[in-house]
């Protein structure tokens, strides 16, 4: 079987790259409330010289009551559009926290039939550590020319997951929240939502899957993780987190092991977590 080319770059190949021209890169940094950090105002500081910005909240589906939902092919190609990229650009995509939110955008653009797409392994942290340059202010993106396909794959709504709960189909449902909040010990952060996690799913914190300093691990270190849970090559994985973002990571890492049978849950605990109709596992093992 062949080997899947690898989503990362390094900040010394970017910068590289750069200088060949037609790269669109995109900062596409969110945060968390809890991290107390506003990331248009870190981009307008300090970016990847001609970096656009892409704010992961404006450009989800505006008519989701969920948050960062599955956007149209539409408003996606408006979104990418915004941000001067054109068909036949590379992509890259990375974000302020090291590898965090940029997955999700990357995921969208594979998802959406966009292949020549990469994510910056270490994000800004990495490129800042490589003294790399710099520029601040609101780079204003030339309008782009992009139009998203229908969508190709990689999402599947709470039916196909709550199939998966009831031992109705194939497939290991991947969890990345804390492990606090997956066994129920700890509240969610967003409010009205129950605790615990999806009947049948295995608990792997995004966190584990990075280093120190917020790359992902080496791929050995990634087969011996996903290993631990019972994924290997052949394994049909849907990820999921809070809002759909963190579970990109985990298909980020995934397709780095050569695991392409891979699907992101979009309401993610969001939208299970919120459901008085679907099964949900606590701390003490019985569904509730």
């Amino acid at each position: 079987m062949a080997t899947l080319e690898s989503a990362l770059i390094s900040p010394t190949a970017l910068f590289k790259r750069l200088s060949f021209g037609n790269v669109c890169v995109i900062d596409a940094s969110w945060y968390l409330p809890a991290m107390g950090r506003d990331p248009i105002a870190e981009y307008r500081e300090q970016h990847i010289p001609g970096a656009a910005y892409y704010d992961l909240d404006h450009w989800s589906e505006p008519n989701s009551a969920l948050p960062h939902t599955l956007p149209s092919s539409e408003w996606f190609s408006q979104s990418m559009q915004a941000c001067g990229l054109n068909a036949g650009m590379a992509v890259v995509v990375y974000d302020g926290a090291g590898i965090f939110s940029a997955p999700r955008l990357w995921w969208l653009l594979k998802s959406f039939g966009y292949d020549d797409v990469k994510v910056l392994n270490g994000g800004l942290p990495a490129w800042l550590r490589e003294g790399l340059p710099l520029e601040a202010g609101a780079t204003k993106a030339l309008k782009g020319d992009y139009r998203a396909t229908a969508l190709v794959s990689g999402f599947v709504d709470a039916e196909h997951v709550l199939s998966l709960a009831q031992g109705k189909g194939i497939g290991q449902i991947a969890d990345a929240r804390s492990p606090g909040r997956f066994s129920g010990i700890e509240p969610e952060p967003r409010a009205g939502l129950r605790s615990g996690h999806i009947p049948g799913s295995c608990n792997v914190p995004y966190g584990i899957l990075l280093d120190d300093a917020g790359q992902l691990r080496p791929v050995a270190s990634l087969k011996h993780i996903w290993a631990g849970v019972g994924v290997d090559r052949e394994s049909v994985v849907i990820t999921s987190c809070g809002s759909g973002i963190s579970a990109c990571v985990l298909a980020l890492s995934l397709h780095e092991c050569g695991i392409t049978k891979v699907s992101v849950y979009d309401g993610s605990w969001s939208e299970w977590g919120g459901r008085g109709d679907v099964p949900v596992v606590c701390s003490s093992q019985h569904l509730v």
